[in-house]
């Protein structure tokens, strides 16, 4: 191995810029119809940092990640490596993914010799390397063993001594810990942290992509904040806090607290526009993904809270679900006038209370109510009254939500909106034909 007493955190390195992300933007094209996936994004990374990319799901993290390792090239402006722009794959950098990623029928010594192959390291010398990296993770003695004979946080050890077989100067991590249980994913995250700050792994500075809120201020020297619809950095927070940091700690949870104030798009003065129709001019917004039942439990949930408002960091653990599901169903509360999102807390409206404790048949009037507030519902509602005999084929509308969305995307945004709208009694949708219908008492 090379010299690595400086790769990790404590080591004394000067502030030299590894990587420059320089107003990229990615463009996918599908028929006639173009989608902007990321939209202007400038960032930067300098040797001895441990920097977090944070953000929802699809706001185009890993596509960012695929650019700075040199996998894909931005439709719009470039990636610089110390100075030099990529025109392919970055030799000194590589990715640790969230599927582990082994050779089943190579045994975990086998698998990081691979890596050694790559780099053109002589067969007789990849056994005694693979063995020292396999020991730096904890799985001497595991030399000989298949991945199916392995726990998870045990093989995705075998994934980061192979990514260090290859002795990156950055090492990227695309969502590493997220196949994980939580007490696999604990484990690990300190132990990559203990090799980080004491240099045992031969890397300058490593970059994380994650959409765990806690995650990202427990290990990130600083965390780049992105939204999505487009894909764009909305903020950078320096953490500044020393290692090894304790998640209940008051310092921490002032972090994550502002961080979820972020993302939750309230640390402006003024609300978020609730956006635009699709095909019209300025942002759509797309619905969150949640279903009606969902967002009724929630607010159930935060009524019997008793509080004036709620700490969503909190909120995540007491309803045992990720972060990103937490900001997803505040999202649609808020987008419908039952809570208030600020500074991280959340705060039920006297709608939100009215809706949490009304009768079944209260409870549908008033979402029909709220959802013709929604850009895309009341677009929905609005094509259906114009349309002959008041119905439309799922796959025109979906067509046209196309021109705003990725085609994933549209087909979900699609579901969700008949979701919300079978439920409210405003739409019908036969299945077995592809049919959406205006509800009799909506025309």
């Amino acid at each position: 191995m090379g010299a690595i007493g400086s790769g990790g955190a404590g080591g004394a390195r000067g502030p030299s810029e590894l990587v420059r992300v320089d107003h990229v933007s990615q463009i996918y094209t599908t028929g006639d119809h173009e989608f902007m996936a990321i939209q202007d994004v400038s960032l930067s990374l300098a040797e001895g940092e441990f920097v977090a990319l944070l953000g929802p799901s699809g706001c185009g993290k890993s596509t960012l990640l695929r650019m700075i390792t040199g996998l894909q090239r931005p439709t719009q402006g470039r990636v610089l490596y110390r100075g030099a722009e990529l025109r392919g794959v970055n030799p000194h950098a590589t990715i640790v993914f969230q599927s582990f990623a082994l050779f089943p029928w190579l045994t975990v010594e086998e698998n990081v010799e691979v890596a050694l192959k790559a780099r053109g390291i002589a067969p007789r010398l990849r056994p005694t390397r693979a063995v020292d990296l396999l020991d730096r993770v904890g799985l001497d003695g595991f030399e000989n063993a298949y991945p199916r004979e392995l726990s998870g946080g045990m093989r995705q050890k075998v994934g980061f001594a192979r990514a260090m077989a290859v002795e990156p100067e950055l090492l990227c991590l695309d969502e590493p810990f997220s196949a994980l249980d939580v007490l696999s994913a604990e484990a690990l995250r300190g132990e990559l942290l203990e090799l980080w700050t004491t240099g045992k792994i031969p890397t300058k500075a490593i970059l994380m992509v994650t959409h765990n809120i806690e995650e990202a201020v427990l290990m990130g020297d600083r965390i780049v904040v992105m939204e999505k619809d487009p894909g764009r950095v909305i903020a950078e927070v320096p953490v500044g806090l020393s290692q090894p940091r304790h998640k209940k700690s008051s310092e921490c949870q002032s972090v994550v607290d502002h961080v979820y104030g972020l993302l939750a798009g309230q640390t402006q003065s003024e609300p978020e526009e609730l956006g635009t129709a699709p095909g019209e001019p300025g942002r759509t917004r797309g619905l969150p993904h949640v279903t009606v039942n969902e967002i009724a439990g929630f607010l159930e949930h935060l009524e019997n809270l008793r509080t004036p408002g709620a700490d969503i960091f909190r909120l995540a653990g007491e309803l045992h679900m990720d972060s990103d599901r937490v900001l997803e169903l505040a999202e649609a509360a808020e987008r419908l006038g039952f809570v208030v999102v600020g500074q991280g807390d959340i705060t039920v409206t006297p709608l939100g209370e009215t809706f949490a404790e009304a009768s079944i048949q209260a409870r549908k009037e008033i979402f029909a109510t709220r959802i013709r507030r929604v850009p895309i519902v009341n677009w929905l509602l609005t094509m259906l009254k114009a349309s002959d005999r008041h119905q439309l084929e799922a796959d025109v509308v979906e067509s046209a939500l196309g021109l705003d969305f990725p085609p994933q995307e549209a087909e979900q945004q699609l579901a969700t909106a008949i979701d919300w709208g079978r439920y409210a009694e405003v739409i019908a949708y036969d299945h077995s034909i592809g049919t959406i219908y205006l509800e009799a008492e909506a025309r």
